[in-house]
């Protein structure tokens, strides 16, 4: 599973060799364009969808952590697992998320991945391999995250 997600995600946005199998978009409905901007960075993706109540506190600390640690490499990827697109808008209309957001249309990332609960999310490399994955979030668990995307930041 080491380099599964990112490969997915890659070959979604024509970065690996691939054909992306996996279909996604931006939340307004238009397909995801080429992103050159994730190589050689951190990325940490995040699945979550608007029923789920911890995505609420998560959003504000990614924002932070996007925000905090963009300029160093980190990029922070949502990927939307609502059934309606609408439910998502309504979440971003209260929650506003200050990072790229994307939609899983059939939640076939979601699937492949059998997420475990919401939010999930996973810390990968800059060389794509996925380091850590969360399940779920909690304020208590904060410094053991940061601290994972910091050391992840300082490697070449």
């Amino acid at each position: 599973m080491r380099y599964r997600l990112i490969t997915a995600v890659l070959a979604v946005w024509g970065l690996s060799g691939a054909a992306g199998a996996i279909e996604l978009s931006e939340l307004d409905g238009s397909p995801v364009s080429s992103m050159q901007q994730l190589k050689g960075k951190v990325l940490l993706v995040d699945f979550w969808a608007s029923w789920c109540t911890p995505c609420r506190k998560s959003f504000p600390w990614l924002n932070a952590m996007q925000q905090r640690h963009g300029g160093d490499g980190l990029l922070v990827l949502a990927v939307n697992e609502d059934s309606e697109r609408n439910d998502a808008t309504q979440f971003l209309q209260q929650v506003p998320a200050e990072f790229a957001v994307l939609y899983d249309k059939a939640g076939a990332l979601a699937q492949q991945y059998q997420l475990m609960g919401m939010p999930s999310s996973f810390l990968i490399d800059r060389k794509g391999q996925i380091r850590y994955r969360h399940i779920g979030f909690k304020q208590a668990d904060i410094a053991g995250y940061e601290t994972q995307i910091r050391q992840l930041l300082a490697e070449e």
